[in-house]
């Protein structure tokens, strides 16, 4: 059955999975991840173990973790280990490169390219041109811009429309310096901002956005707290900076046993009618509500 693209279809969740379905070869699963594991990338002796810690992608960073003068040994430490990795790691492995206005930017980019990396994060996003001139390099890989200064966030819909970009990331504590916040411990400040970039990703039809870090490792109402509220607003994921976070992020993405019982629901009665519209529990069926609920289905598989 086909159905017509009005103004409220666009905006549809449906519309959001079938873009990033169709972007082979960039279909990626890290467009349905909840959590993402930092790791420094001069700290090869930690990349096995982050791959085995249950986190659902890790990130080798060459950014705000390493050192200028260390730069190059990161990036030589990541080539090094690349062949040990397997095939199915490799797609949950992502790299942060360093923004796009460094020095180090121009080697980042030719290691993914070297690597033929799945997925780049790009911290300090701020234009269109910035993504496309990135796709142009690496036009297998999957981009995640991260914003974090007010330029960024001027320019959403720009950014969130380039080639290659599956989803956004919140880089929190960065946007608060760039726009001389003082948060509270809920950063109730950026609540805004966390909105914008929300209604950016489902208006540019891209997978929903990654929430920024919880400083604290070890206060678990906490990381609890800020991982539920991002699950509440609309985020698809957070970043975590340590392990000790990740399972608690997973539990908070996690779909209820009650929603995962209706999306299996819903998945088996379009199978009846073959694609068809059709009513469950007296509600219909589109191919939107189907999406979702296979969307449903993939995070609680992922975890």
């Amino acid at each position: 059955m086909e159905y017509p693209q009005t103004g409220q279809d666009r905006l549809s969740t449906s519309k959001q999975l079938v873009r990033l379905a169709n972007m082979n070869p960039l279909n990626t699963p890290l467009g349905f991840c909840s959590n993402f594991l930092f790791v420094p990338g001069t700290r090869p002796d930690r990349f096995a173990k982050a791959l085995d810690s249950g986190a659902s992608s890790v990130i080798l960073d060459l950014e705000d973790a390493v050192a200028a003068e260390d730069k190059e040994t990161a990036r030589n430490s990541i080539q090094a280990a690349w062949p040990s990795f397997t095939a199915e790691q490799k797609k949950r492995l992502i790299i942060r490169s360093n923004s796009p206005g460094s020095q180090f930017y121009s080697a980042d980019l030719m290691l993914a390219q070297k690597l033929d990396l799945a997925c780049l994060l790009i911290p300090k996003s701020e234009s269109a041109d910035e993504m496309n001139g990135a796709a142009l390099v690496l036009p297998n890989t999957a981009l995640i811009p991260m914003i974090e200064t007010a330029v960024g966030l001027d320019r959403l819909s720009e950014i969130t429309n380039a080639n290659q970009v599956i989803r956004l990331a919140i880089g929190n504590l960065d946007l608060q310096a760039d726009l001389g916040m003082v948060c509270d411990p809920q950063e109730t400040e950026l609540q805004t901002a966390r909105f914008q970039i929300i209604l950016a990703s489902r208006v540019a039809q891209i997978a929903p956005p990654i929430d920024g870090v919880t400083p604290t490792t070890d206060d678990v109402a906490r990381i609890q707290d800020d991982a539920k509220r991002a699950k509440r607003m609309g985020f698809g994921g957070k970043l975590c900076i340590h392990p000790k976070q990740v399972g608690i992020v997973k539990a908070a993405f996690m779909p209820s046993e009650e929603e995962l019982a209706w999306a299996q629901r819903v998945i088996e009665a379009d199978k009846t009618s073959k694609g068809g519209a059709v009513k469950l529990d007296g509600r219909m069926i589109d191919r939107p509500v189907v999406l979702l609920a296979q969307r449903t289905v993939a995070i609680a598989g992922e975890h």
